[in-house]
């Protein structure tokens, strides 16, 4: 078992059909770290992070989840080793969010046995961290769309794995939502959760991620620390916008501040 990389890639292919997005990825994801991977349209990201999850097959190469192939994981097994919360999850007609976050239990026994003392506390425990416990019996489409998605990573919680996830967290929510959901992330990454996430907003990855990974046209451009690799010639490099980098006012990390539009 690798004693630094929950998971990891060899010479991975994986796209659509015939044609291959990524191309060729060798990766290996820092435990308890906050990858974030970053990337124009189309690029691959979220490609990448289904086929890490086993939501979509690789073409070739092979996902390593702690040291070992990844497919030759049962269903059960791997999600009591990895929580997963693919971007757009369905919202079920009239659960609540107590319910839907029992449903994590699932690995741990099957969907319809009775629960245990020790589910309870796993659910009670997993919406405390998600900050939704006061919303146990309120009904998911009661709620707002942040309130809902830190319900949906309550339920990732309470599997109890130590890496997780996230496809897109932040879409769709308004900025006050995005950075609750990015300061929840944050927190479970300060108590050894290995996470990995795509997102779009280039200022929150560098100001959260420990890790950063840049992908282009399927291939692996950059990855280190938002303060090792993020500079103006990186940005311009594989987004195509001029731009400047300076520090954030208030957290010291990479700031990038576009150009277009300035005084002449």
């Amino acid at each position: 078992m690798s004693t630094t990389s929950p998971l990891e890639t060899r010479e991975l292919r994986a796209g659509h059909g015939s044609r291959d997005i990524l191309r060729g990825l060798d990766l290996a994801f820092p435990r308890s770290g906050f990858t974030v991977i970053i990337g124009p349209n189309a690029c691959g990201k979220s490609t990448l992070l289904r086929t890490l999850a086993r939501l979509h097959e690789p073409s070739d190469g092979s996902v390593l989840l702690d040291g070992r192939a990844i497919a030759d994981f049962s269903h059960r097994e791997r999600a009591r080793r990895l929580a997963v919360l693919p971007q757009g999850a369905e919202t079920p007609d009239g659960i609540t969010v107590k319910e839907l976050v029992s449903r994590g239990r699932h690995p741990h026994g099957g969907l319809f046995r009775r629960r245990s003392a020790g589910d309870e506390v796993a659910v009670l425990e997993a919406m405390a961290a998600a900050g939704v416990a006061d919303l146990a019996a309120r009904r998911l489409d009661e709620l707002s769309g942040g309130q809902r998605q830190k319900a949906w990573i309550a339920m990732a919680l309470a599997q109890e794995t130590d890496l997780l996830l996230l496809d897109e967290p932040t879409t769709f929510l308004d900025l006050a939502h995005q950075i609750e959901v990015l300061e929840l992330c944050r927190a479970l990454n300060g108590v050894g959760k290995s996470i990995v996430a795509v997102l779009h907003d280039l200022n929150q990855a560098c100001r959260y991620a420990s890790h950063l990974l840049v992908i282009k046209d399927g291939r692996i451009h950059a990855q280190g620390s938002p303060a090792e690799i993020v500079t103006s010639e990186l940005i311009e490099a594989v987004f195509g916008i001029p731009c400047i980098v300076i520090p954030d006012p208030l957290a010291k990390t990479p700031m990038i501040v576009p150009a277009f539009g300035k005084n002449d």
